[in-house]
């Protein structure tokens, strides 16, 4: 690769924090300009600390992040809005992209509206929308910058069906440099064409060139060779010791050939290919329902009536529809529509139209996670919603949602955002509630544990209400209504 193709370079980047977590270690990798670059690990990982490096936020501990231009800038869209943001209008947001006065700031926002389909007034503040409103909002926040690197982390999170398939088109026909973080397999497959895979446990990055397909295959074929390789040298190893233990007791010359066995043997140990240890994956895991009086009616949510935003406006309807405890419902719509609005009317059981048994335990997974404390401990977390409190029941749950005794002594704000998501699901299993409310709980969490995820809320036997743009999981679900937002019916 010419170094006049090259934008960005790592040269040999450690990071570790001052707590002592080391997470990359004797990193190097490149970008070629207008390449369009996957960068995936599992969670917590270090993925989004790559990205804090490349901006500049944080320093490496040792090595060197270059760019071959100074002039080279940068542009990100993060995982989750910053809360400092939430309280500015949109206009007042995107003025702050920009150093000096843009006196065509209005022009220029409507302009990457386009490009990122929408169409918000801009003077009402950024907390005020949804959560996918907020993706496309930073999306369009990092675009009009026009950076020459673009840094996209899990740009999906939040978005519908068309605004993952509108964003798909536009990075397909991006011409600058792209690198994006996403555990969305069909998402990242349709337009990157190289991937960065960071190893959590050697804390190096492997570079590959291919679609997200192609690298994923010529992985798990290497990954085969490997273990046959290595599988042939143990062989080796076992063979070369027993026949040195046979020799060595013979005496004489024959303690010379046992001597050169042992050190044939050791050798080969030490040339043993390390093989990539494959991201852990959750544990099969089952959400236990709450245990009602046997005098209980059963209706755990009565529905009647609900609104939705259209064009801006609130729009009402009377319906009539009762969850029951073993009900699955399922809520659809556009982004912006207020699904997001309606779970947190059902939780915070402040709407006259929709009751909810007073008896009825609610767990609620909310898509930011900002119903945890993110001064607390994971521990505490955990512990605080377990009726009858066991550590070892805490700690063994926790550990098949991965969550070692290191994460659980950390404050929830030192998780990574996935490492949250796993932490919102374990303490739904502690809770044990009789009303599950999930709002985009595919959101930051690593492909490999959806299918798991998926079976336990089809299996849950409680009643459960959920929103998700993600077909194919809750195509997995058990669904028995669903109120669609854009028509305003229940089917």
């Amino acid at each position: 690769m010419s170094d006049n193709n090259v934008i960005l370079r790592f040269s040999d980047v450690d990071f570790e924090y001052e707590n002592g977590k080391h997470l990359l270690e004797e990193v190097n990798f490149s970008l070629r300009t207008g390449s369009r670059v996957a960068l995936m690990g599992q969670n917590g990982a270090g993925k989004s600390t790559i990205f804090k490096l490349i901006t500049g936020e944080i320093e490496p501990t040792s090595g060197r992040v270059l760019k071959t231009d100074s002039g080279t800038t940068i542009g990100i869209a993060h995982q989750v809005m910053p809360k400092t943001v939430l309280v500015l209008t949109i206009r007042e947001y995107f003025a702050s992209a920009f150093f000096d006065i843009k006196y065509n700031l209005d022009k220029l926002i409507n302009d990457v509206f386009d490009i990122v389909h929408l169409s918000l007034p801009l003077d009402k503040k950024v907390g005020e929308f949804s959560g996918g409103q907020q993706a496309r909002l930073q999306l369009a926040y990092a675009i009009i910058q026009q950076p020459d690197v673009l840094l996209l982390d899990e740009p999906t999170n939040n978005l519908d069906q068309y605004g993952i398939d509108h964003l798909t088109g536009f990075l397909m026909m991006y011409e600058k440099t792209c690198l994006v973080i996403s555990h969305d397999a069909e998402f990242l497959n349709a337009f990157c064409d190289g991937v960065l895979y960071l190893d959590a446990h050697t804390r190096k990055v492997e570079q590959y060139s291919g679609n997200y397909n192609d690298v994923m295959e010529d992985i798990k074929n290497r990954i085969e060779r490997e273990n046959l390789q290595n599988a042939r040298m143990q062989t080796q190893i076992k063979e070369k010791r027993e026949q040195a233990e046979v020799f060595a007791h013979k005496g004489g010359k024959l303690r010379g050939v046992a001597k050169r066995m042992r050190e044939f043997a050791e050798n080969a140990e030490e040339n043993i290919v390390e093989v990539r240890r494959e991201d852990k994956t959750i544990r099969d895991f089952t959400i236990p329902n709450q245990e009602f009086d046997p005098l209980f009616d059963g209706k755990i949510v009565q529905f009647s009536g609900i609104s939705a935003v259209k064009n801006n406006e609130v729009v009402e309807r009377e319906i009539d529809l009762i969850v029951r405890k073993t009900t699955h419902l399922l809520i659809v719509g556009p982004n912006g529509i207020g699904k997001s609005t309606l779970l947190q009317k059902i939780v915070d059981r402040a709407d006259k139209s929709i009751v909810i048994a007073d008896e009825a335990i609610v767990g609620y997974y909310k898509q930011d996670f900002s119903n945890l404390n993110y001064d607390q401990t994971a521990y505490n977390s955990l512990e605080e919603v377990m009726e009858d409190r066991d550590e070892h029941i805490l700690r063994s749950t926790a550990a098949g949602f991965l969550l070692d005794g290191k994460l659980l002594a950390s404050q929830i704000r030192s998780l990574s955002e996935g490492q949250k998501g796993l932490l919102s699901f374990c303490r739904l299993v502690l809770l044990k509630p009789g009303l599950l409310i999930l709002d985009e709980p595919t959101n930051h969490i690593n492909f490999r544990h959806l299918p798991i995820i998926a079976k336990a809320l089809h299996e849950y036997a409680g009643a459960l209400i959920i929103v998700s743009h993600i077909p194919y999981f809750v195509e997995q679900i058990r669904i028995d209504k669903t109120i669609d937002l854009d028509t305003m019916k229940v089917k």
